[in-house]
């Protein structure tokens, strides 16, 4: 039990009815999860005001309740905190009820449209394979050291991710590596954390159907760098042009890294095959088994990170050359054909741009590539041209099939996708709605070394389509076709 003045330190207040000397068992923002003792917080979301649910909170037990307009009824007994933004309240709430775990370890935020869930798994690997304990709240999993939990969303609510790096504390987790989602950033679920650095990776086209225009995207992610402390560092990506935008007004220490332009770190390609990369990094060589031009600047981001986190550069070399694969993340298998099956998560233009570009600078072009591909649905429509002109114009052959259509019509989705598909590259293309048939057609076409590219769902072990969830891994399935085909 903790105080109700002691949970709203720091909390930007408007109006008091009732008592804060009043004990507070737990919070929560769902009513149905309320019961006798409990704080509950009337969120204001996209879908569903909480505020209408106060009643029901109060039914199930509430003692105090957080919000941004008072009800006109008040109940006797029950303490109401008015406040400007309950998100951005339950936050800071969330951090004061878990002890502000953030300030117990060294948390680093990872930011950007592609390559946040690689560059914090292999951070969290990395740091691990070093002998520390090591903390990871990412799109695939969380892991507690050892602990693994399923993820539900990129960045957690904030009370879930107090509660989770409440338990790194009790384990004497040191170092935690944190996506940080665009949504996460607007929805104030990292107010109240104490980041020990941030790091962004990229922008290109995604969410657009959430922040309206590229700007306010670009400006969602700078407010977390602007929050960033004079004790933190800031590392950005210059060889794209926002990353010089998240470095302004900044209070952080500030760093580069680049492929291309000048940087404080920087590295450079010397062969890139589907064994791995050999990079230059600053002045020292270094094999890792990632694979492709995005990956040398995971592989950079993380150098810099290590480094600035205070380990030996020597140490960081060799520990980047033991580096494993992130699930879904260019997770290739090889068939007894000589088929190569790539795995991969890339589901924006610039993503599936970045892994085409990647497969065709190391084929031969002797080779046939074959890219099953589709777009997610109830989600930014604008990229799907888009996707369908890069597709098609960058692989031999194409299958346009669902992704998680959610509540559309798959139809109307690949309809919006072949919209985008040139002219000259239409005979390239087919359209197979069931994805298990567009993986089965591709593994039928291909023939031996020929390279097959599923795109867009990655490491997610489901398929989503009108509101329910289906058993669906593509690894899995491409992996059983392909022993199934003999040439």
């Amino acid at each position: 039990m903790m105080l109700l003045k002691d949970i709203l330190y720091k909390v930007t207040i408007n109006a008091v009815v009732g008592s804060t000397s009043i004990g507070v068992d737990a919070i929560d923002f769902d009513s149905r999860k309320i019961s006798d003792g409990h704080l509950f917080v009337a969120i204001r979301g996209n879908v569903v005001d909480g505020h209408r649910f106060i009643d029901a909170a109060i039914e199930n037990g509430a003692v105090g309740i957080v919000c941004e307009a008072l009800p006109e009824n008040l109940t006797d007994g029950v303490t109401y905190i008015e406040v400007d933004n309950s998100s951005k309240a339950l936050a800071i709430m969330g951090a004061n009820y878990y002890g502000s775990p953030s300030e117990n370890l060294k948390l680093v935020g990872v930011t950007g449209t592609n390559g946040k869930t690689t560059v914090a798994s292999l951070l969290y690997q990395l740091f691990k394979k070093a002998g520390y304990k090591v903390g990871l709240l990412s799109t695939v999993k969380v892991m507690v050291d050892n602990t693994v939990y399923e993820a539900t969303h990129t960045t957690p609510d904030s009370l879930t991710i107090n509660k989770y790096l409440k338990a790194m504390n009790d384990v004497g987790v040191e170092f935690c590596f944190m996506e940080v989602s665009s949504h996460g950033i607007h929805q104030y679920r990292t107010e109240g954390l104490c980041f020990e650095g941030g790091i962004f990776t990229n922008l290109s086209h995604d969410h657009l159907d959430y922040h309206n225009t590229f700007a306010e995207y670009r400006d969602v992610k700078k407010v977390f760098f602007d929050g960033l402390s004079e004790k933190a560092f800031a590392l950005v990506n210059v060889d794209d042009k926002n990353g010089l935008v998240m470095l302004q007004n900044t209070k952080a220490r500030k760093f580069t890294y680049a492929l291309k332009g000048y940087a404080d770190y920087k590295a450079q390609i010397l062969e890139n095959q589907f064994s791995g990369l050999l990079l230059k990094v600053n002045e020292s060589e270094v094999w890792t088994r990632l694979i492709g031009d995005f990956n040398a600047y995971n592989v950079l981001a993380i150098y810099a990170t290590a480094e600035l986190l205070g380990l030996e550069k020597v140490e960081i070399l060799r520990l980047v050359s033991e580096l494993d694969n992130v699930s879904g993340r260019f997770q290739y298998l090889i068939s007894d054909e000589k088929i190569t099956a790539i795995i991969d998560y890339a589901h924006t233009p610039d993503a599936l741009k970045n892994v085409l570009e990647t497969i065709n600078s190391i084929r031969t072009k002797n080779e046939e590539l074959i890219t099953v591909v589709g777009c997610g649905g109830d989600r930014d429509k604008t990229k799907r041209p888009k996707m369908g002109h890069i597709a098609s114009a960058l692989s031999t052959k194409v299958i346009f099939t669902s992704d998680n259509p959610r509540s559309e019509v798959p139809e109307d989705i690949l309809s919006d996708i072949e919209k985008g598909v040139a002219p000259q590259d239409y005979k390239k293309t087919l359209t197979i709605v069931d994805r298990k048939q567009a993986i089965k057609t591709a593994c039928q076409l291909a023939q031996s070394n020929d390279i097959i590219l599923i795109a867009g769902k990655g490491h997610e072990t489901y398929q989503e389509i009108k509101g329910k969830r289906f058993d669906f891994d593509d690894y899995k399935i491409v992996q059983e076709f392909l022993k199934q085909i003999q040439k």
